[in-house]
């Protein structure tokens, strides 16, 4: 599975897009466990107490997953995931 990255959060990972060991039937959760696990220096960035911080955007599909099964969201052939901070600008 492709996770793409934006802003600070690939800065940190060293890439914009990052594959990780994750298949369809999977969830997002485990998707974004693989995607800790392969880059760990993310944990400071997007988890608080171990959670998803909640200004952090994580989408399937161009769908904040909140918004759904949140990271119980059963992944498909060809979902497209995405992490990003807030994005503010004038």
């Amino acid at each position: 599975m492709e996770w793409k990255l934006f802003a600070d959060l690939a800065e940190i990972a060293g890439a914009r897009v990052i594959d990780v060991d994750a298949e369809p039937g999977d969830t997002v959760g485990d998707a974004f466990d693989a995607l800790l696990a392969a880059h760990p220096d993310l944990r400071a960035r997007v988890l608080e107490d171990g959670e998803l911080a909640d200004h952090i955007n994580l989408l399937r599909n161009g769908q904040n997953v909140h918004h759904g099964d949140g990271m119980e969201t059963t992944l498909a052939q060809g979902d497209e995931l995405a992490l990003f901070p807030p994005v503010s600008g004038g």
